[in-house]
């Protein structure tokens, strides 16, 4: 049996299972602004249940999900006036979590006991953000998208979800040699015909992959992405807590960043908010009716491989990592989650560069 935490944390992590953290001190996306207007909405962060509503001003306000009067969820009440009405008794919660109101009592409602855990909040970019250390002011701000509302560009947005952990994730996005086996004809083929040179960048806070010399591959999203032909600049970032970038960009005309913001609702569930911000030579009108298809394809081939890997670990109850110099950016980002679980991400400026080979 796991230990559980303190309030507001969620039960431990499985100690066994090495790619699984928990990260605190930090911005999270919850749901999409739209998705938050008059009614409560139960969310899930690192295992733990939280309930988002509005407060008066229209402000996003986090709570843990459960009323400290009688442990029935606050996301199966209603907000009144701003706050929170618990659907048992009636117990009022403002945006803090502080007990405002009591039916039928006389006296002060807003004992210590009575009040329920918060989380601080923010809304930015069309996303609420939530801070996954509740009862504390945040020692930083949320991520910002980037190009948004840049001239020339458009945006497409996406929630899509899968049975892994937050590590598993992230390196899967970021992972070029699986493209060719997994996504075979959409990115590269399984023919190895480029030597191309890959520049590792790793920060305090980030890691980044430069992919030098490689042609524009085959694929159909390659050639979507650069009708012409060319020689494609393409990035790869993982930053912390949980941002995955891919960014590709040939001549003037062609340039996609492709931002994963991904949450961690437990262990093994991860759900993603991609952003595609892109510029390209063809009328935006056109392109955007293939983009989602293609990128819910490909999510979909990787979301069934990340499940039954989830399955193997699990039925096995541990990790196995082999890896070589090619798999560039999953180390390294364990690496970066392990200091954030521990709250010991450096706070240096110095990049450090390694240079490899690697056929595509």
């Amino acid at each position: 049996m796991f230990s559980s935490r303190e309030e507001g944390r969620g039960p431990a992590a499985p100690s066994g299972l090495v790619s699984v953290v928990r990260l605190p001190q930090s911005w999270f996306i919850l749901c999409a602004s739209r998705e938050l207007g008059r009614k409560p909405l139960a969310r899930t962060l690192q295992g733990t249940p939280l309930v988002l509503f509005r407060d008066e001003a229209g402000k996003p306000a986090a709570l843990v999900d459960r009323c400290p009067h009688r442990n029935v969820p606050l996301s199966l009440g209603k907000v009144v006036g701003g706050q929170l009405q618990c659907g048992y008794h009636g117990w009022r919660f403002d945006a803090g979590g502080q007990c405002r109101a009591i039916p039928g009592l006389m006296g002060e409602p807003g004992a210590k006991s009575r009040c329920a855990a918060s989380h601080a909040t923010r809304e930015q970019d069309g996303f609420v953000w939530v801070y996954s250390t509740p009862g504390v002011e945040p020692t930083s701000e949320p991520y910002r998208f980037p190009l948004l509302d840049a001239h020339g560009y458009s945006t497409v947005r996406r929630l899509l979800r899968a049975k892994g952990s937050l590590h598993s994730l992230l390196e899967n996005t970021l992972d070029v040699p699986h493209t060719s086996f997994l996504h075979g004809g959409l990115f590269r083929t399984e023919k190895k015909k480029n030597e191309i040179e890959v520049v590792v960048r790793r920060g305090a806070d980030r890691v980044e992959a430069e992919y030098i010399g490689e042609p524009r591959p085959e694929g159909l999203a390659a050639r979507l992405l650069a009708p012409g032909g060319g020689v494609v600049q393409h990035f790869d970032r993982f930053l912390l807590p949980s941002i995955a970038q891919v960014e590709y960009r040939l001549g003037d005309d062609s340039h996609v960043i492709i931002t994963s913001a991904m949450t961690p609702a437990d262990d093994w569930d991860t759900v993603v908010y991609a952003v595609v911000t892109f510029r390209m030579p063809l009328p935006h009108w056109l392109v955007k009716p293939f983009i989602t298809p293609v990128a819910l394809h490909i999510f979909g081939q990787d979301a069934r491989i990340l499940e039954r890997q989830t399955e193997t670990i699990r039925r096995f109850g541990s990790e196995t990592f082999a890896s070589t110099e090619v798999d560039v950016l999953g180390p390294p980002i364990l690496r970066l989650l392990r200091q954030a679980e521990r709250e010991k991400v450096s706070t240096s400026a110095e990049v450090q560069e390694t240079r490899l080979k690697m056929q595509v």
